[in-house]
């Protein structure tokens, strides 16, 4: 249980970070854009860390129940990775459109 609350909680924090990217690059505040995508990096390292002893857990024979909780956790990390990757491209583009003068 505390895995996969890991992940939830995670996943959150990485996700809200990424937005926190976006808004900052918007603004151009770009120092602040970088350090909130490596916030978010930071929390998908945890929460990837948790999901990997879960999965060594499984591995070496000791199955845990798929619950719902569990769906919603991992549906949470993969939801925080795509919106880190997708964030990454627009503080990028926010970037080029600044040095573009536009």
């Amino acid at each position: 249980m505390e895995a996969v609350m890991g992940l939830i909680i995670n996943g959150g924090n990485a996700k809200s970070s990424a937005m926190e990217a976006i808004m900052a690059a918007k603004k151009g505040d770009f120092d602040t854009a970088d350090q909130k995508l490596k916030d978010a990096d930071n929390a998908l390292t945890d929460a990837h860390n948790a999901q990997t002893g879960m999965l060594t857990q499984e591995a070496q024979g000791n199955h845990v129940k798929v619950t719902l909780l569990m769906v919603h956790a991992q549906d949470h990390i993969m939801n925080a990775i795509t919106f880190r990757d997708l964030a990454g491209e627009i503080v990028d583009l926010y970037k080029r459109l600044d040095k573009e003068g536009k």
